[in-house]
């Protein structure tokens, strides 16, 4: 089953947290690293394992597992930061590459900014890491760069999302397992989850959802910039793939404002 929504107490009750307008962003970023940790203990469920033989502390060998698969931790920046290190707990030894991801304000169109997917050391099994699926494009966008990246698998791990978001996402990506705390059934207008969490990025970081972040660029790179800047990189990297992932024209040189989603 591709879909996993959370049934467990605990997390019914931590999610209730999240959602409340009263709570500090030290406690949203507490809250959201414990839903994580759960959520990607049951995601992990199915990894494979190879047998190790250790000596333990009266001198006998034993034969058990290790993980046996490579495994990547792929936070969307920047409101995936907050799940990234509930998900190293769990793999300390996990490669972690981030991809950065805006939408454009009016359009809702995803915009990649960042990117440190490594070449040529593409991993078994990759999580995606991002509290929220909304409309499902920023997250259909990231599926579709590690697939041709070569990861062999897609786990994608979120808080909340939107019934016609995560719907959306498994109908184009059936081969995605998704592991999520709690489904909302209203996406609005603008792109939110109804009765959502909020905006995560904001609500973890202390930044109010009306102002305009000033660290990002103003006129994001356009396509044809970005290949002649990284002409010796792969196309995966690059703003047409993002385009080409959603069927439609990424205005990566149009003046917008930054979000999470």
């Amino acid at each position: 089953m591709p879909l996993h929504a959370a049934t467990h107490p605990l997390i019914a009750h931590k999610m209730n947290i999240l959602r409340d307008t009263k709570t500090s962003t030290a406690d949203f970023r507490r809250v959201l690293r414990e839903i994580t940790f759960y959520l990607g203990y049951e995601a992990s469920r199915d990894l494979k394992t190879v047998p190790e033989t250790v000596v333990t502390p009266m001198s006998q060998e034993f034969t058990g597992a290790k993980i046996g698969e490579r495994i990547a931790i792929i936070p969307i920046l920047r409101a995936g930061l907050g799940m990234c290190d509930a998900m190293l707990e769990l793999f300390p030894k996990a490669a972690v590459h981030h991809i950065g991801m805006y939408r454009t304000k009016d359009s809702l169109i995803p915009v990649q900014y960042y990117n440190r997917l490594p070449r040529g050391q593409a991993c078994d099994v990759a999580y995606v890491v991002d509290p929220c699926i909304a409309t499902s494009n920023t997250i259909h966008a990231v599926v579709n760069i590690l697939k041709r990246w070569g990861a062999k698998r897609v786990v994608v791990i979120s808080a909340i999302g939107a019934r016609p978001g995560v719907d959306r996402l498994l109908e184009q990506h059936p081969d995605v397992e998704v592991h999520i705390g709690a489904v909302d059934d209203v996406l609005s207008e603008t792109g939110m989850i109804l009765p959502g969490i909020g905006d995560a990025g904001d609500r973890q970081f202390g930044t109010h959802h009306d102002q305009d972040p000033s660290v990002l660029p103003a006129e994001p790179v356009s396509p044809v910039a970005a290949k002649r800047k990284r002409a010796d990189d792969d196309p995966i990297v690059t703003g047409d793939s993002i385009a080409d992932a959603l069927g439609i024209d990424c205005a990566m040189n149009a003046r917008v404002t930054p979000r999470d989603r």
